[in-house]
């Protein structure tokens, strides 16, 4: 049978058991643990008899070890979230493992492939926050973001470099996510976060996602503009030039001249404009010393709107993405996913899966 999924999640019900690669091989009946590591690895084939001892002897449902639809030992995430215990993220990572599990199995089956080659920054935990600005700047350009780089950026990310951007329904508390598993990268944002903090945790997870192998970033980390360790205060540099290159924000003006009543009015004004917090603005402007940092601490913070504040006026993008819903509606066309249990892997009835087919501009299936 297929070890490209089964081994690691072998290992991953091993670890959680606290068991050791010897006590699985005196389980299985194998002669050393050297069997039990290549089994993990992927190097050997689990058999169809050692599956089923698996399930007597594990205490797993087959279904753990075969399901395609499921993300277990695999996947790395990386949680941008207040307040959030662990056990509730970890219930919520295992909901959003299904996601990611049906876009990874069935984009090979439609005919897709996945990009040959993963894009990289030249950065690491040495460098300086104005290396990871520059980086930002320099990305901008490349990709030609506009003056408004927090209008395209998803887009980007999903056609120019790969990466799976996936707006959810989260629970108050977790602002989003960075997942990398070996063929694939994807990006969780909760939908209900307002549009400035939606953008901003898009940049800083693509930060995550461009420099994972030299800089791995923690499980769960506290979701915030400013501060944190040193990597992530390298991801808030980098995200900030990305969403306000310096030449735009030169384009308002004098930021020094302003007034000091006017400059809360000042900042929700182009916060507006670019999409973003204007808290995270006026932080920005004080890393390019457009302003003094007396002057930005002298700004009380519920003075700023932070773009979106009032829910009423806010508009929330629609759940998952387009080529997510692409890929759904042709699994389901070409039969290789029924309609009930397309719907049933993003929480969601038949009728509202064909809804939101509709809503992202997908042409619903025949089955539907």
């Amino acid at each position: 049978m297929s070890a490209s999924f089964i081994g690691p999640r072998i290992k991953a019900l091993r670890e959680e058991r606290k068991l050791s690669q010897d006590d699985l091989a005196r389980l299985f009946g194998f002669k050393d643990r050297q069997t039990v590591s290549a089994i993990e690895t992927g190097e050997r084939r689990v058999t169809a008899e050692e599956l089923v001892i698996a399930v007597e002897k594990l205490g797993a449902s087959l279904d753990y070890f075969t399901d395609p639809f499921l993300l277990v030992g695999e996947g790395r995430f990386s949680w941008r979230q207040t307040n959030v215990g662990p056990q509730r993220l970890s219930a919520y990572e295992r909901n959003a493992g299904r996601w990611i599990a049906a876009f990874r199995s069935l984009y090979p089956q439609v005919g897709k492939k996945t990009p040959l080659l993963r894009r990289a920054l030249g950065l690491h935990k040495g460098s300086r926050f104005e290396d990871a600005m520059e980086a930002g700047e320099r990305f901008v350009a490349e990709f030609k973001l506009g003056d408004v780089p927090a209008a395209r950026l998803a887009e980007v990310m999903e056609r120019e470099l790969g990466i799976l951007v996936l707006h959810v329904d989260a629970f108050d508390g977790i602002s989003g996510a960075a997942c990398r598993l070996p063929e694939l990268d994807v990006v969780l944002i909760n939908r209900h976060e307002v549009v400035g903090r939606r953008h901003f945790d898009l940049a800083h997870e693509l930060f995550h996602i461009l420099t994972w192998d030299v800089m791995p970033p923690e499980h769960s980390e506290e979701a915030r503009e400013t501060g944190g360790n040193r990597v992530e205060q390298l991801a808030n540099n980098f995200a900030s030039a990305v969403l306000m290159p310096a030449a735009v924000l030169d384009g308002f003006g004098d930021w020094a001249a302003i007034p000091a009543n006017q400059l809360p009015a000042r900042l929700n004004a182009a916060a507006d404009a670019l999409l973003v917090t204007a808290s995270a603005l006026k932080w920005r402007l004080v890393a390019l010393d457009r302003l003094k940092p007396a002057a930005a601490r002298a700004v009380p913070d519920a003075a700023l709107r932070n773009n979106g504040r009032n829910a009423a006026q806010a508009v929330m993008p629609p759940l998952f993405s387009k080529p997510f819903m692409d890929l759904l509606a042709l699994a389901v066309d070409q039969g290789r996913v029924s309609a009930r249990r397309a719907a049933g892997l993003v929480d969601l009835t038949i009728d509202e899966l064909g809804e939101l087919f509709t809503t992202h501009g997908v042409p619903s299936p025949l089955e539907l």
